[in-house]
């Protein structure tokens, strides 16, 4: 008798699109799709949401013209990765990438703020962007008042890590940004 396997499906970022478009996946839920696995994400709770409106406006007002600073957007990985992180900040275009999401050639670096994320930030998103080949990557850590700065994806690793704590500041090796840990968590 033929031993029975199992395989699992795989879905694209085509496919995924398709399925929200039909209402298979209700516009009311908060999704990413990762290596072509639907993942359902935690709500966001007010410390998550008051961070991210933080950075977005310390973000905004340094980058103008330098780079989009994108909240909580879709970014094109791959054909089976599309994760919408709490901030990306891509090369500058007019059009603020209207005609597609970012791909890792677009981007600088990716923040995710993390409270109840935190180990799958650091886990699955951190592997991820990586492997993505994203130049940089930050986790904003809620319970801990720190920023992981984590840089240098090669062979879909971090080869630089670093934890940042009061009174020391992230800088970014991208782009001309530095952000002192203490003006988030005051």
């Amino acid at each position: 008798m033929a031993e029975a396997t199992a395989t699992r499906f795989l879905f694209t970022s085509a496919d995924y699109h398709r399925m929200a478009e039909e209402g298979i996946i209700p516009s009311s839920e908060r999704v990413e799709l990762i290596r072509g696995e639907i993942w359902k994400m935690s709500p966001i709770n007010s410390p998550h949401a008051a961070m991210v409106n933080r950075l977005a406006e310390l973000l905004i007002l340094e980058l103008a013209g330098k780079a989009v600073v994108s909240i909580q957007n879709p970014v094109r990985l791959d054909d089976f990765s599309e994760p919408e992180p709490d901030i990306v900040l891509a090369q500058f275009r007019k059009d603020r990438y209207r005609d597609r999401h970012p791909a890792p050639i677009d981007i600088f670096l990716v923040i995710e703020v993390a409270n109840s994320s935190l180990e799958f930030d650091r886990g699955v998103k951190r592997s991820l962007y990586a492997q993505a080949g994203i130049p940089e990557y930050w986790i904003i850590n809620l319970p801990q008042k720190q920023i992981e700065v984590y840089r240098q994806p090669e062979h879909g690793v971090y080869g630089m890590q670093a934890v940042l704590s009061e009174k020391e500041a992230a800088v970014c090796s991208v782009l001309d940004l530095t952000i002192q840990t203490d003006a988030l968590f005051p």
